[in-house]
């Protein structure tokens, strides 16, 4: 069956949100609004009779908001900002008592979430081998804000989930235990995004790696996760293992 056209609203025009717009367009979808920084107050024009879904980059300090107005207006929205998710369990309790249309992800790259799969299966089978000291590290432009990286933060939190060699991540060198995860950061200009995983131990390691070419890669699966919400309701949060139908591990 065709995939239905979409009218999008995209809430931040930024880099990422001009990627979204050209694959949004190449898909054939049509761009409904484009909401910035310098035209915030036209989010009240829009509501579920003008938006079949909202897609969501803008900035740590006005996501919230934005995804707040869109769940109480029944717009379906895919949200890719981080460093606001202190706020997430007030969007869990809506979820959880208004079916919702939402999806979170901290990186929409098909790549990315791959990897994420492959990151908790590694951490489970590295469980039994604490001989190996689990470390991160990320890289980004100079201009994101937040550190580590959202995706950075998923990854550390899939090993500790499935790794009881490690309680806890930081990215503060002189906090370290020895069940402490350390995510190493750098800001580099243009660096579209690399993580990397290291299992070391003192006879050999283990590294697994994703490297972002463009934006491309999270454009598309934001858009894809776009033409999979826009139509369902759920009480939990959809994330990019919903969209690519990954198992965790």
């Amino acid at each position: 069956m065709a995939q239905k056209k979409l009218n999008i609203l995209l809430i931040g025009y930024g880099k990422m949100g001009k990627a979204i717009h050209d694959v949004l367009l190449k898909r054939g979808h049509t761009l409904c609004g484009k909401i910035d920084i310098d035209n915030i107050n036209e989010l009240s024009a829009y509501n579920s009779t003008n938006v079949d879904v909202a897609i969501e980059f803008s900035h740590p300090s006005s996501a919230f908001d934005n995804v707040w107005y869109c769940l109480t207006h029944q717009i379906p929205i895919v949200c890719g900002t981080t460093g606001w998710l202190d706020n997430m369990p007030k969007i869990i309790d809506y979820c959880s008592k208004n079916k919702s249309s939402i999806c979170y992800s901290g990186n929409y790259s098909i790549g990315v979430n791959i990897m994420f799969a492959l990151n908790e299966y590694l951490a489970k089978l590295m469980n039994t081998h604490s001989e190996y000291d689990a470390t991160m590290h990320e890289t980004h432009h100079v201009y994101k804000k937040d550190a580590p990286s959202g995706t950075a933060i998923t990854l550390a939190e899939g090993i500790l989930k499935n790794n009881t060699n490690k309680s806890k991540w930081t990215i503060n060198r002189d906090q370290l235990k020895p069940d402490t995860l350390f995510i190493g950061h750098d800001r580099i200009h243009n660096e579209p995004g690399i993580h990397t995983v290291k299992y070391t131990s003192p006879i050999d390691s283990i590294e697994i790696k994703h490297t972002a070419f463009n934006r491309e890669g999270f454009a598309t699966g934001a858009v894809l996760a776009a033409e999979y919400i826009y139509d369902k309701k759920s009480t939990q949060i959809y994330t990019m293992y919903d969209i690519l139908n990954l198992q965790k591990a």
